[in-house]
């Protein structure tokens, strides 16, 4: 049975922006939960299927494989990097998606110990090293662990101990009538632990903010936009708590020739009027650092495009390559000698309907319209 649209799952335009799209999710897991819809397979079935979606497209590289390929991006075999059911994985997938919802992130993950931030960090790439791929090599300012600690936030020699008020759960329970209602630890705000003697380095933190230089690879076809995640790259977390990542956003610069369409690659090359009537070549580079030669024939009008296969640029985690399109522009002469206006009102009296068929019918409509006009008054 074909797969719904993600899209169409979700009830959301394909021009969706994040902040438009986990809201039409949350609005659906709602409905559908199946803790709101107990012992209803139908509801159980379709939860999992806006689950999946949103798994798919809150990701920027997911979802850019899926507008591009559909289900096929994550088929087995394909480029898309595998299958996207709800094997082994799912689970752990599937309690992500709550905890970026509901705030429920840190809940029994690390024993309540604080994950560090995301960083974000913007790179400026040229188009040639768009189609070609590199390794970058990057600076950036980021909180890592203390290395007189550990890490843990206690004076070397000591050891943060378990916090008596939550008994090192980071959550404690207060009975209210009938219900029992759960809150982060106000003693320790949720870590599980309490540090009698902090670390002088860190001030108990269990991080410092260093220079740390990364390599980035960055591979051959991406696009303006594109996002790079280095995992756990990102903060430290506060006293031994798991990283956060960083986010690579590239930007592909402008180019003086070329213009990008995807995997293609557009340009436009001024011809003389006397190649574009008698024919002839001409020479383009091309976005490797070669040349090719585009054969022009004789009467070719400005505008006209000729494509050049495979030379344009290649598709991210594919073997494909795109096209090349030389767009000719017929260039009128100026500054002529009067040598040269001679010879071109000599050519105009000998030029007939034959060599300039299209201004010949454009007249000739002119003069039946209105001719057809004078008949009527």
């Amino acid at each position: 049975m074909a797969k719904t649209c993600y899209y169409e799952t979700l009830e959301v335009e394909r021009t969706v922006d994040e902040a438009g799209l986990k809201s039409a999710f949350r609005k659906l897991a709602m409905k559908w939960h199946p803790d709101k819809n107990p012992g209803d397979p139908a509801c159980e079935h379709k939860f999992k299927e806006i689950s999946e979606a949103y798994e798919v497209l809150k990701d920027g590289n997911k979802r850019a494989a899926y507008d591009r390929y559909g289900h096929a991006a994550f088929e087995p075999g394909t480029g898309g990097g595998g299958g996207h059911g709800f094997g082994a994985g799912f689970a752990s997938s599937f309690s992500d998606i709550f905890e970026d919802l509901f705030g429920m992130a840190g809940r029994g993950r690390g024993g309540g110990r604080e994950r560090g931030a995301d960083l974000r960090y913007n790179m400026d790439i040229t188009l040639e090293e768009a189609f070609h791929g590199k390794t970058a090599q990057i600076n950036i300012p980021v909180a890592v662990a203390c290395e007189a600690c550990s890490g843990s936030g206690a004076k070397p020699g000591t050891k943060p101990k378990v916090c008596v008020t939550c008994g090192g759960a980071g959550r404690v329970r207060q009975a209210q009538g009938f219900f029992t209602l759960e809150r982060t630890c106000p003693a320790c705000h949720g870590r599980g632990q309490s540090i009698d003697t902090p670390c002088p380095s860190c001030s108990g933190q269990g991080r410092v903010t260093k220079d740390r230089s990364l390599s980035v690879n960055i591979p051959a076809g991406v696009e303006d936009g594109t996002r790079i995640r280095l995992s756990g790259e990102g903060e430290a977390g506060v006293q031994g708590g798991p990283s956060g990542d960083l986010y690579i956003f590239l930007s592909v610069s402008a180019h003086q020739l070329f213009q990008r369409d995807g995997a293609d690659l557009h340009c436009r090359v001024p011809i003389s009027m006397v190649t574009a009537a008698v024919g002839g070549e001409f020479e383009v580079p091309v976005i490797d650092g070669a040349k090719t030669r585009v054969k022009v024939p004789g009467g070719t009008q400005s505008g006209r495009r000729f494509r050049i296969a495979g030379k344009g640029m290649p598709v991210l985690r594919s073997r494909q390559t795109g096209d090349m399109y030389v767009q000719v522009v017929v260039e009128t002469p100026q500054n002529l000698t009067k040598k040269q206006k001679e010879l071109l009102a000599e050519f105009e009296k000998l030029s007939s309907g034959e060599t300039q068929p299209e201004a010949a019918g454009f007249f000739k409509m002119v003069k039946d319209f209105f001719g057809s006009r004078a008949g009527t008054t």
